[in-house]
């Protein structure tokens, strides 16, 4: 694997949290494809050190910080780490979050807790360190947060987790209010049915409480997908990518729909 010819983000340091899989390995995989070279965070250290591998065959230097993102001091000292390590701080992708099935009636507040420690305050917390540093260093940086086509509606059996990722899509839009002034643009991207790990822990779910047979509801949604494919890793990254880069210089406070066309709006 190389680095594409034109290479729009050389030079630029990029921060991806959750990157030890599914859709923050594929992000984290094509900015350095672009030429960025990446800080991976992870609760994880196996997982990023074997993107960290990857990262170093395409040719970018690459960082790996274990980090919870629902501890702020953690977030802010992974910038802090991003920074000193790779030499700048350029673009923030909040891309780490967990996903909660089932009906409204039984969930718990620890489970709630849980979710939106990660989901939201995550995307605060990274919001909060990548504009302390963006401003320190003085650069015009780009922050990319995690929603979903859940962050557009709301879907039976994942109600918190849509009520996370529209609280995404509202930060998203005020961070890019209060920091346009700063040449700070803040964007998110919201996929559909994309098929990683965390599909699969859904797909269990739904199976363990409706009694459909195990791979049925990702099967039943996937028909659903205009494209007529499930959606990759790769899909979605590089929709990430063009918002890191020159060509999304003019864009803030929007919450793009990557999912082959199943949410219209």
């Amino acid at each position: 694997m190389t680095r594409t010819i034109e290479a729009p983000l050389l030079d630029k340091v990029a921060l991806v949290t959750g990157a030890g899989r599914g859709i923050g390995r594929g992000v984290a995989l094509e900015l350095a494809r672009q030429g960025a070279d990446i800080a991976l965070v992870d609760v994880n250290l196996d997982g990023i050190a074997a993107v960290a591998d990857e990262i170093a065959e395409i040719g970018s230097k690459t960082t790996t910080f274990v980090a919870d993102v629902s501890d702020r001091n953690a977030v802010f000292a992974a910038v802090e780490h991003a920074a000193t390590a790779l030499g700048g701080f350029d673009v923030m992708v909040n891309n780490a979050g967990i996903a909660l099935v089932g009906p409204l009636a039984d969930v718990t507040p620890q489970q709630l807790a849980r979710l939106w420690s990660i989901n939201v305050d995550g995307v605060l917390w990274g919001t909060q360190a990548a504009v302390a540093k963006f401003k320190e260093l003085g650069r015009r940086g780009k922050i990319i947060n995690a929603s979903s086509i859940a962050g557009h509606e709301g879907f039976a059996m994942l109600g918190p987790y849509s009520a996370t990722k529209f609280a995404v899509r509202a930060l998203t839009q005020a961070a890019a209010k209060e920091h346009a002034a700063d040449g700070i643009t803040v964007n998110a991207y919201c996929p559909g049915v994309v098929g990683t790990d965390m599909w699969v822990e859904i797909d269990k779910r739904f199976a363990e409480l409706t009694g459909a047979a195990e791979g049925e509801t990702f099967e039943k949604f996937a028909n659903t997908i205009a494209l007529g494919r499930p959606e990759t890793p790769e899909d979605v990254a590089g929709f990430v990518a063009y918002l890191a880069g020159p060509g999304a210089d003019y864009m803030t406070g929007q919450a793009g729909l990557i999912d082959g066309g199943m949410v219209y709006r």
